[in-house]
């Protein structure tokens, strides 16, 4: 079989603008920038210059891979409770990585589902000095945003279901972020059915059933794309 992609894993392909990111994970693009690329910020001096969190690619225009999508919905399971600066998340994160070893921190989901996440809520939690309720929250929050990741048979993540709606607490499963599949396009879970193509028909003027009926799918799962694609346009 043909490799598209050039022997690079496609995880790790340059494939999401900073708005893509923002659209489909619902998090600002300014905060998307802040995190990936940095930002400069006044001192009295002048201004400074807060180097970024989650390394990404060397390309322009500068663009997300799929593993920077895991790495900011992991970082904004962290930031979602309590809206700290910056520099203290870092510092939260070099911990991790020292624990852990890990020279990518906001990728050892699958450790956090362990001790990870009770070791990082307690060293994080005294860097805030958040409440003990703070801490359950960003417990929760932590693990929210895990189970919307799903891992290939190395632990590594291969699928995010991204969230639907401003809520950790959204349960449905019905579009994917794939990097296998149709070069990391939003989908409908289970098809090659891209999300992109439904809005545009729509958009067009086929109705919901019409799409559903043509595709074979469910409305619900048409509608919801549709939804989702229509922040993303």
């Amino acid at each position: 079989m043909t490799d598209i992609y050039g022997g690079t894993d496609p995880r790790d392909l340059p494939a999401y603008s900073i708005i893509d990111a923002s659209r489909y994970l619902l998090i600002p693009a300014n905060t998307i920038r802040a995190w990936t690329v940095g930002r400069s910020y006044p001192i009295k001096t002048g201004s400074n210059f807060f180097r970024p969190l989650i390394n990404i690619p060397n390309s322009k225009p500068r663009l997300l891979s799929f593993t920077n999508l895991i790495e900011v919905h992991i970082l904004r399971a962290i930031r979602k409770q309590h809206q700290i600066e910056l520099d203290k998340v870092r510092i939260a994160l070099d911990f991790v990585e020292q624990e852990f070893n890990a020279d990518r921190p906001l990728l050892e989901y699958e450790r956090f589902r362990t001790d990870g996440v009770d070791l990082f809520v307690e060293r994080y939690g005294s860097l805030i000095n958040a409440s003990r309720i703070g801490q359950t929250e960003l417990k929760d929050s932590f693990n929210a945003h895990l189970d919307r990741i799903e891992p290939d048979d190395t632990g590594l993540a291969i699928k995010l279901y991204p969230f639907s709606k401003n809520s950790d607490k959204d349960s449905l499963r019905l579009v994917v972020i794939d990097p296998r599949i149709a070069f990391g396009r939003l989908v409908i879970a289970g098809t090659g059915i891209t999300a992109r193509i439904l809005w545009e028909r729509f958009q067009a003027g086929d109705s919901i059933e019409y799409l559903a009926k043509d595709y074979n799918c469910d409305p619900i799962k048409i509608e919801e794309a549709i939804r989702c694609e229509s922040r993303a346009a």
